[in-house]
């Protein structure tokens, strides 16, 4: 669940009693849409209120207290509001989260000095001063919006994805299972673009993986928790035993390594050190790992690792790792999404075991089993992707939203068709600026949130492709 610390704005000129139902309201709608709040208690001020010096020192020691659990700030204005207050109170807490303005609407039938709220120009006097203390913010769809509309609760669901991403970014613990292979070029990231926003890369040599993997018997428990795991999550009735005992022992291995240095995702070398030298492809525990929310990129692509985990924030489903595959017939704004496939479960229509055709010819067939195969079920996506651009010294990314469509096609691996609009110009713009061919997907409508976290908390350059 979302925390967020909750500012009411008050200012003694305007009608103080609208702070008293605009409290009610913002509390009830929080509560509806599952967001707990924090905020002053009533009797702290006149109705909890932040309206001068003291109401704000009040309100900071509050958030201090309660720093570990707030994930954001959501700045409410029943009427007009004490900008400097705010402001205060926001910096003497210390926190370093994202921050929501809102600010409730007047009605035309009640503009006398009883009943008029004037927030509609006091927003703009809180932004001015959080803009002066240079603390970011966020702001609502409409400029003014009452709770209960549809509007606002769709902005604080999207600020609640915000907040999201911006807390699990910070701090968070990637693992890097083996080396980049030689032949992607595409997956080259630096470690220390991402150290310096807060996502440490913990690295392992596959042949240590393999090792502990190998080292696993028959008979050991973990192991045949695994196998029972694989066989659980996916049809594997077509797979040779063997495969699948040395899946659950690989499997079995990363889990440990997981656990023990306290990652939250994954990028697994696959091509083609693991068909060749260990006989199975690590797709399905991937997809297994992805599917409960702990994501797993391939080629040991960490930049679109990171684009999978910030999709995963947003949306809190699954995540994908996907190649811009082919073009979809003449229809300019489609086009064919693909992988081998370490899709997670949730994605598809149907799914099922299979080997991996592309690597078969090349390491055998025997060598080649654990993908997930299965077309993508229909719905709207949002796809996003992360670089680190070492010549600018900045992170850069790109995000938008789409669907995935029900038009035929006949393939292998796992893919789809994706309409996007204005797809031709996306295309142009991942080309001219290169970036990989690789994107994270998730089935959610979640760019809003994350460009806006992304862009203004982290820092990063975002370009959002809008419809």
């Amino acid at each position: 669940m979302t925390t967020l610390g909750v500012i009411v704005g008050n200012r003694g000129f305007f009608p103080a009693y609208l702070c008293d139902a605009g409290r009610k309201s913002i509390l009830k709608v929080l509560q509806e849409e599952k967001i707990k709040p924090v905020l002053l208690p009533l009797e702290a001020s006149k109705f909890g209120a932040v309206e001068n010096h003291a109401d704000a020192r009040k309100c900071a020691d509050l958030f201090k207290a309660e720093a570990d659990q707030i994930d954001g700030v959501l700045v409410t204005l029943p009427n007009f509001g004490d900008e400097r207050a705010v402001a205060n109170a926001l910096r003497w807490s210390g926190l370093n989260v994202p921050v929501l303005v809102h600010a409730f609407s007047d009605e035309a039938a009640r503009m006398t000095i009883q009943d008029r709220r004037d927030s509609f120009c006091g927003k703009m006097s809180v932004c001015n001063n959080l803009k002066q203390y240079g603390i970011k913010y966020s702001l609502t769809t409409l400029h003014t919006v009452n709770p209960e509309n549809v509007a606002f609760r769709a902005d604080v669901q999207r600020f609640a994805a915000t907040c999201r991403i911006v807390k699990g970014l910070r701090n968070c613990r990637l693992g890097a299972i083996g080396a980049r292979p030689g032949a992607f070029n595409t997956v080259r990231f630096s470690e220390k673009l991402l150290e310096k926003a807060g996502i440490t890369v913990e690295t392992l040599d596959l042949s240590e993986i393999l090792g502990w993997a190998g080292k696993i018997k028959d008979t050991d428990p973990a192991m045949k928790q695994k196998l029972a795991a694989i066989q659980a999550y996916t049809n594997s009735g077509s797979i040779p035993q063997l495969p699948l005992i040395k899946m659950a022992k690989l499997g079995a291995a990363i889990d440990r390594w997981i656990k023990d240095n306290h990652l939250v995702a994954t990028a697994v070398q696959c091509w083609s050190a693991l068909e060749e030298f260990y006989g199975v492809v690590p797709c399905t525990l991937m997809s297994m790992m992805s599917n409960r929310l702990m994501p797993s990129a391939c080629e040991t692509d960490i930049a679109g690792v990171v684009g999978m985990y910030i999709l995963q924030l947003a949306s809190e489903k699954p995540a994908a790792l996907l190649d811009w595959n082919n073009n979809y017939g003449t229809d300019v704004n489609k086009g064919v999404v693909f992988h081998c496939s370490n899709l997670p479960k949730d994605f598809f229509v149907e799914q099922r075991m299979n080997y991996q055709e592309i690597l078969a010819g090349t390491v055998g067939k025997d060598n080649a089993y654990g993908t997930i195969v299965g077309r993508i079920s229909p719905g709207p996506f949002t796809y996003c992707r992360i670089s680190t651009n070492d010549l600018s010294g900045r992170i850069s990314s790109y995000c938008g939203e789409g669907r995935f469509t029900a038009d035929k096609l006949e393939t292998f691996g796992g893919y789809g068709v994706v309409e996007i609009p204005r797809f031709q110009e996306l295309l142009q713009f991942i080309c001219r600026n290169g970036f990989e061919h690789h994107v994270a997907a998730t089935k959610a409508p979640v760019a809003a949130a994350i460009a806006d976290a992304l862009e203004n908390y982290m820092g990063w350059e975002v370009y959002h492709h809008r419809p």
